[in-house]
Order: C-alpha cells, then structure tokens, then sequence
C-alpha cells in the first residue's frame, strides 16, 4: 500500500511539474529574426493581448511579416498579417494599415513603463482597436505610458532586435525592403 500511496504522489508531482512548465513555456512566443531568435515574455496583465499574440503565432500566421515600421531610438513595428505578409500578398504600401480576421481587442492598459524591450500593441486613435500589430521598443517611451497596451517584453535577443533595418524618418519609419519575422512560434 505503501508503494502505491508513493507511486500515486509521484505521478501527481510529474503531473503538476509538468503542467506548470507547459504553463510556463505558453508564456511567451521566439519570433526567429535574420540576425537570430528573440524571445518575448507575456504578460498577465493583458490576457486577451496575449492570447492573440500566441493564438496568431500558433495559427502561423506571423510567419514572414514584415516590420513596416522601424523608427531609430524609438521602436520597431511589425504584425499587419493582412497586407504584411512577404511572401503571400505582400503589400507594401497598405502594410501598417491591416490586421487579423479577428476582431479589434478592448485595451488592457497597466502600469508597467514603456521601456527598452517592451513589446506594445499598435492601435489606431480608438484605443479599442487593437488586433494583430504590435511594435517592440529600442529606448524608453514615457509618453506611450498608460496610452497602449503593454503585452510583454523581450527577454533574450535584444541584440537582433538592434539589427532590424531602419525606415525612412522623412516617412514616418516606413522601410522599403524590409526586414521580416522569419517564423514565430509559442513556447522559448
């Protein structure tokens, strides 16, 4: 009896660890850069954010995105999965202006700060209209605090974050030849 009061605790124990690190691991997305991996931390102070980031990224749709919109020592933004996309109906000049078949999220504003390596929703004026594009930040942002949602931040691979090619600034960041997520996947 003993045995099988050991063997039941064992199994609840890898069952619970095992349950915990699939939690754990749902927890953030890689986005696969030119210049290596970046892995993104979400946050659960913006769950409905996270939930469309990871459900876009599992449904591959994040796959060869372009990232539009690069401004230096500002931020990087990419995610328009309607007019983004490189290789299957890339539209350059819409890019920036589309998003998901979803619907528009409702903003989950928090106190966490905008700074280097935080990843915020794009939205246009309504600040309920999130749904597919978010931007990741080079430098701090104080003047975005409290105005976007803030769904994660960068964990590793900031480095290749750095790399991103750089838009025009006459432009607004508008990049021509623009670099690309390469493959996004959940999990680290």
């Amino acid at each position: 009896m003993n045995i099988l009061r050991h063997a039941f605790a064992g199994a609840l124990f890898l069952a619970t660890a095992t349950g915990a690190f699939v939690a754990q691991a749902a927890d953030f997305i890689t986005i696969q850069l030119k210049d290596g991996p970046v892995v993104i931390e979400l946050n659960d102070k913006a769950p409905k954010h996270a939930e469309r980031i990871k459900a876009l990224a599992a449904g591959g749709e994040y796959d060869n995105v372009a990232f539009h919109r690069v401004i230096e020592g500002f931020m990087a933004q990419t995610g328009d999965v309607q007019y983004g996309d490189m290789e299957n109906g890339y539209q350059p000049q819409a890019a920036g202006t589309g998003g998901s078949s979803l619907p528009d999220l409702p903003a989950e504003f928090s106190d966490i700060p905008f700074e280097r390596g935080t990843v915020g929703m794009a939205r246009a004026q309504d600040p309920n209209s999130a749904n597919s594009q978010f931007f990741i930040m080079f430098a701090p942002g104080d003047f975005l605090n409290g105005q976007y949602t803030v769904v994660g931040k960068v964990v590793s691979g900031m480095e290749n974050v750095d790399k991103i090619k750089r838009g025009d600034d006459a432009n607004n960041g508008s990049v021509t030849d623009p670099d690309r997520m390469i493959k996004v996947t959940v999990g680290k």
